[in-house]
């Protein structure tokens, strides 16, 4: 089975209006980031809007990215609910339509007590064969599960086999890494902790901002494999920028989805009550991309595009 490892970006549900999915720009979202070279692709997260989507629509996205990745690179879906019963069932889905990963996270309105966390992971993942990567985001689930239990479920349970840790303590990432070598790989899931967290033993990153500057996020991936620390540091000096507002703004979905129109990908409305960016956060946004090279790029690609004409 391939490695889950590197750089996956988590996509946006892009929609027509606030009923309508647009499945054909899902489709095409898919293939610009295959062909960004991302080493994987992760759907059905927060960025992707999860909690907005009908059960139908959760099947029906896993079903439609399984056909058009085709093997190509692993795919992680997003595969969280609020009961131990919904989250088996979303994940078995996931199993038997023929994703690589499941993406758990621990109950996000109960909050949970740790037993309670443990015993969560351990029924959802034993009741599939693929790989399954747990979740810490205190911030979005309101708990932030101890070191000691997520150690002790990714021992205890064969295929818990990675972690996205998203609690914005270095320390925790380090901690599991290391205590965790041979059974638990670590996933960064905090924009402004990326090669912090690469540093002190994160495999992969699951990235927000790898939606809209995938090239760039490969970059600097590609660059520390390789040693390359000052070329490195360059890159990620150059995109902390668009990390912080995308991880201070409360509003990531938002940001992501204009981005990828701004792109000319398929992003449109969130669902309510997620609104629109106001004018000052999209223009924010307009400049840190056009600081990265991405509204140039496009402008130019547009600009070509006529010439032809």
């Amino acid at each position: 089975m391939t490695e889950v490892k590197g750089i996956f970006p988590v996509l946006v549900t892009p929609m027509l209006n606030q009923k309508e999915i647009d499945w054909d720009g899902f489709r095409n979202n898919i293939e610009h980031f295959i062909g960004e070279g991302v080493n994987g692709i992760a759907i059905n997260g927060s960025t992707g809007e999860f909690v907005s989507l009908t059960k139908e629509e959760r099947f029906k996205a896993v079903e439609v990215a399984v056909e058009q990745v085709n093997g190509r690179v692993p795919l992680i879906v997003g595969t969280a609910a609020e009961t131990t019963a919904d989250a088996i069932e979303y994940t078995q889905q996931a199993e038997k339509a023929g994703a690589h990963t499941a993406l758990l996270i621990n109950s996000y309105y109960a909050h949970p007590k740790e037993d309670e966390i443990y015993e969560h992971f351990k029924a959802v993942a034993e009741s599939v064969k693929i790989p399954v990567m747990i979740y810490n985001n205190p911030f979005t689930s309101g708990v932030d599960i101890s070191t000691e239990t997520i150690l002790r479920v990714g021992r205890d349970v064969e295929n818990i086999t990675h972690i996205k840790e998203s609690s914005g303590g270095i320390g925790k990432a380090r901690d599991i890494a290391r205590q965790g070598e041979g059974f638990l790989k670590v996933f960064c899931g905090s924009e402004d902790l990326a090669i912090e967290s690469f540093l002190v033993g994160a495999t992969g990153w699951i990235s927000v901002s790898g939606n809209i500057v995938p090239g760039h996020v490969m970059k600097l991936y590609n660059a520390l494999q390789d040693g390359k620390m000052d070329e490195a540091w360059k890159l990620y000096d150059e995109l902390l920028p668009l990390c912080e507002f995308l991880e201070g703004s409360g509003k990531y979905v938002q940001i992501t989805k204009r981005a990828m129109e701004l792109k000319g990908c398929a992003g449109g409305p969130c669902r309510l009550p997620r609104l629109p960016l106001n004018e000052e956060e999209d223009q924010k946004l307009k400049d840190l991309m056009d600081g990265l090279g991405v509204l140039k790029k496009e402008l130019e690609v547009a600009t070509n595009a006529e010439s032809k004409l």
